[in-house]
């Protein structure tokens, strides 16, 4: 009756304390809580990548839909939808189809809509209310 997306499930989780050296690659969703220092890089066209307020990234972040709410260091590129948290610290270039940015998130590079944009068209934008 109603059209609903299926969600995205999270299948995989790097917790709080653990620490990876090298790139990592997933399909469908991956948690990050804890410490990241390579690529991290979705296979497949629907995936979703979310790095927690405790989570720290040193690398590039290639997804479909990805959430920040911690501190990344390097490139994110986002084919969907790019939602910055509050605590979300980015460091290098963001590539992105649709934004959603609350007030706090804080970004030192560019900001690269990506898509179907033509010049006399602006890139959505959405403009998340504060709570609180």
């Amino acid at each position: 009756m109603f059209s609903r997306k299926k969600p995205l499930l999270i299948k995989t989780l790097i917790a709080r304390g653990t620490s990876v050296q090298g790139d990592i690659t997933f399909t469908d969703g991956l948690r990050i809580d804890g410490e990241v220092c390579g690529d991290v890089r979705a296979e497949g066209e629907h995936s979703i990548v979310v790095i927690s307020e405790s989570a720290k990234v040193r690398g590039a972040i290639v997804a479909a839909h990805a959430i920040i709410d911690g501190v990344v260091d390097g490139p994110v590129h986002v084919r969907d939808l790019l939602e910055l948290q509050p605590r979300a610290r980015v460091t290098g270039d963001v590539h992105y189809k649709a934004l959603e940015m609350h007030q706090g998130a804080v970004i030192s590079g560019q900001m690269c809509p990506v898509g179907d944009v033509l010049a006399d068209d602006k890139p959505a934008l959405k403009l998340a209310a504060t709570s609180g």
